[in-house]
């Protein structure tokens, strides 16, 4: 008879290789699409946002759909590079995380018209901040770590100015998210923050914020950002499902532009990885890839 400490390892040695078999074998179909995003603005506003665009993916798809929250920017990337949700709203950032930890899997289906050429704004409250040069000394937000455009972006393009956030500024926060980023500004927290220029024009045509008070001293150069991305063992039938379904959305109906409106996009057109690669090396260039 096998000895009891054979048996055991044999055991232990079967139950790895079927467990490395079974995450092999892709991931095919799914019973309820899952979806979720970056939380760069208030959770209460993001599920505001979907809701419409949710029910609209539902009836294309023929399937349920499910929005997943979650806290941070990181539990969207590991989310989606588990398997716990299918399709999620990211960032160029995030994406590029996203395809790193998927080991270049995950793929980016879609984009906003505007995400081809999208830009931060640096904001300040105060008479004194006019250039770059005038946030030497002063405290400054940038969102959430992980963001594009409320991190990544405005630290390169600070940096090709000659600023050092580490070195240059008395402080740096992080507020969590574009919106936050702004109230912190209007709220004297700091001097000076960075945030994404879409969530800027709709703070503004809302009248969140008081354009007397906070105003707008400087604006990147575009760069690629938002997109949806679906992880990379989704059924390839369904992966173009949802391509289409986003791509059919069509500003001239009612219906199609209510949802596009909350997503502040004109319309969807197709992306690709390569259209991120640039947002890759500026992470590399400003050290937050390794």
């Amino acid at each position: 008879m096998m000895p009891l400490s054979m048996r055991r390892a044999l055991l232990r040695a079967t139950a790895a290789v079927m467990a490395s078999a079974c995450f092999s074998v892709p991931a095919l179909a799914t019973d309820t699409l899952r979806v979720s995003a970056i939380p760069d603005e208030s959770p209460t506003e993001l599920q505001r946002k979907f809701a419409p665009l949710g029910k609209y993916l539902e009836a294309r798809l023929g399937m349920p759909v499910k929005f997943v929250p979650v806290t941070d920017y990181a539990a969207v990337v590991e989310a989606l590079g588990s398997g716990k949700v299918d399709l999620a709203w990211l960032g160029g950032f995030t994406y590029v995380q996203a395809k790193l930890r998927t080991g270049g899997k995950a793929m980016p289906l879609v984009q906003r018209e505007q995400d081809a050429r999208f830009t931060s704004k640096f904001i300040t409250a105060r008479d004194d901040i006019k250039t770059f040069a005038d946030l030497k000394g002063k405290r400054f937000a940038f969102g959430s770590p992980s963001s594009t455009s409320g991190h990544l972006m405005p630290r390169y393009f600070l940096g090709k100015e000659g600023i050092n956030p580490d070195v240059d500024f008395a402080n740096v926060a992080f507020s969590g998210a574009h919106d936050a980023t702004a109230a912190f500004v209007a709220a004297g927290k700091v001097d000076a923050g960075a945030l994404n220029a879409s969530v800027w024009d709709k703070l503004v045509e809302q009248g969140k914020v008081d354009t007397d008070k906070v105003h707008v001293f400087a604006t990147t150069p575009p760069y690629f950002d938002y997109n949806w991305t679906v992880r990379g063992d989704l059924d390839p039938a369904l992966q173009a499902k949802i391509k289409a379904a986003f791509l059919a959305l069509d500003p001239a109906k009612p219906a199609d532009k209510a949802i596009l409106d909350l997503q502040r996009a004109k319309r969807f057109i197709p992306t690709e990885p390569a259209n991120y690669d640039g947002i890759e090396s500026a992470a590399r260039a400003a050290g937050l890839l390794k």
